[in-house]
C-alpha cells in the first residue's frame, strides 16, 4: 500500500512540474504577460508583438494612479507586469522580495537588468524605449517607497523618512526610468 502511494506521489509531482513547464514555455511566447482574469495578472509573458515606439513623455504624471503597467526587458526579451510609483513626474519600477529565497527566484528580472538595463514600456498600446537605473539610496528612496505606500495599500499621502530602508537594506530594489 506504501510503495503505491509513493508511486502515485511521485506521478503526481512529475506531472505537476511537467505541466509547469509547459505553462511557463507557452506563456513565454505571448504578446505581453499573460492575464487569466482582470485581477489576476501572471506577470510572465514573451517580448511585445504589438504596440506603437513612440517618444516617451516629458512627464510621467499620466501614470500617478493606473495600478501597473507592462515592461519587457531585452535579454532575455520576455515581459511582466509591475507597479509604478510616479514622482514629481519621474516614473519608477520596484521589485520587492529581493531578500527572499522566494523573491530571488520569482523576481529574475531585476538580475537581468545588471547586464543590459535596457527595457520596453507598454501603456495603452505605446511602447516607450528606455532604461532603468537603480537607486539604491538617497533621499527619493523615501519619497518614492511613501508613494508605493499611499497608491497600494491606502497610506497617508505624506513622506515617511524611515520608507526608503527596504531599499537601503536590497529588500527592495528601486529602478528610476532613464532615457535611452
Amino acid at each position: 500500500m506504501l510503495r503505491t502511494t509513493l508511486r502515485w506521489l511521485v506521478m503526481l509531482i512529475a506531472f505537476a512540474v511537467f505541466a509547469s513547464a509547459i505553462a511557463m514555455g507557452t506563456m513565454r511566447l505571448h504578446d505581453g504577460p499573460v492575464e487569466f482574469w482582470p485581477w489576476f495578472t501572471i506577470s510572465i509573458g514573451g517580448p511585445f508583438r504589438s504596440g506603437e515606439v513612440v517618444p516617451a513623455p516629458e512627464n510621467w504624471d499620466f501614470l500617478r494612479d493606473r495600478q501597473e503597467i507592462e515592461i519587457q526587458t531585452l535579454q532575455p526579451a520576455t515581459s511582466r507586469t509591475v507597479w509604478v510609483p510616479v514622482v514629481d513626474g519621474q516614473l519608477y519600477i520596484v521589485s520587492g522580495y529581493m531578500n527572499s529565497t522566494l523573491g530571488r527566484y520569482w523576481k529574475q528580472w531585476p538580475t537581468y537588468l545588471q547586464q543590459d538595463n535596457r527595457i520596453r514600456i507598454r501603456v495603452d498600446g505605446s511602447i516607450y524605449e528606455q532604461r532603468l537605473v537603480r537607486i539604491s539610496d538617497g533621499p527619493i528612496t523615501a519619497r518614492v517607497m511613501s508613494e508605493v505606500a499611499r497608491k497600494y495599500f491606502g497610506a497617508p499621502d505624506t513622506v515617511n523618512p524611515q520608507a526608503g530602508e527596504s531599499v537601503r537594506n536590497g529588500s527592495v530594489w528601486l529602478f528610476e526610468v532613464a532615457d535611452r
